[in-house]
C-alpha cells in the first residue's frame, strides 16, 4: 500500500468488489468509457456475474490495485505483460468518475504505481498505450517524464474519426533520476 496525502493505492480486497462493479459494470454507457479505449465495446454485467471473476481481481499476481481518495475507491490501476520473458510491462489506469478527473489524482496514483513496480520488479522500462483522442492521458505521461515512443497513425476509429495509437514509456534510469526529488510514503 502506498499513499500520497489523501490518495492511496492498494491491492483489491473482497470488500472492494461491489464498489468496483458499480464503477465498471453497472452502467451500460459509463462516462469513463468515452476516454478509455472507446473504440472497444463495453459490456455491463449483473453483480452476480461479476462476482464469478473475483479471482481475477483478488489474486496472487497483484496486477490490479484500487485507487482510493479519502477512503473511497475511485478507480483502478493495473499492469499486464506485453512480453514477460523480456520484462516488457505495460500499465493502465482508469478513474471511473468524472469528478476525479483533472485534479492530478491520476498522475499521483501512477507515480506511486510506477515507483512500486520499479522497486519490486527487475524492470528496464514501464509504459502505456493510449489514443490521440485522450489528450489528458498523454499529458499525464509527459508529466511523469515518459517519452512518446510510438505513434501509429489512424488505427483507432471512433465516432467516424480515425485517431492515432500512442505508446509512451520511461526507462528505469530515467525514472530513478526523476524520482530523486519526489517523496513517497510507504505504509
Amino acid at each position: 500500500m502506498y499513499s500520497n496525502k489523501e490518495l492511496t493505492i492498494r491491492p483489491v480486497v473482497e470488500e472492494d468488489l461491489f464498489r468496483l462493479w458499480e464503477l465498471i459494470y453497472k452502467d451500460e454507457k459509463p462516462e469513463w468509457k468515452k476516454w478509455d479505449a472507446p473504440y472497444f465495446p463495453h459490456h455491463p454485467k449483473p453483480y452476480e456475474e461479476f462476482l464469478l471473476s473475483k479471482d481475477e481481481w483478488i489474486g496472487d499476481d497483484d496486477s490490479f490495485w484500487v485507487i482510493e481518495v479519502n477512503g473511497i475507491v475511485r478507480g483502478i490501476i493495473s499492469y499486464y505483460w506485453e512480453h514477460k520473458p523480456s520484462k516488457w510491462l505495460e500499465i493502465g489506469i482508469v478513474l471511473h468518475e468524472a469528478g476525479s478527473w483533472g485534479k492530478g489524482i491520476g498522475t499521483r496514483a501512477l507515480k506511486l504505481w510506477m515507483n512500486h513496480l520499479f522497486t519490486t520488479m527487475p524492470l528496464v522500462r514501464v509504459g502505456f498505450t493510449t489514443w490521440s483522442g485522450n489528450e489528458r492521458m498523454i499529458h499525464v505521461g509527459e508529466k511523469l517524464g515518459m517519452q512518446m515512443e510510438a505513434r501509429i497513425r489512424k488505427v483507432r476509429y471512433h465516432e467516424g474519426v480515425y485517431y492515432d495509437s500512442i505508446r509512451m514509456g520511461i526507462l528505469r534510469e530515467e525514472w530513478e533520476n526523476a524520482m530523486l526529488h519526489t517523496e513517497y510514503i510507504k505504509i
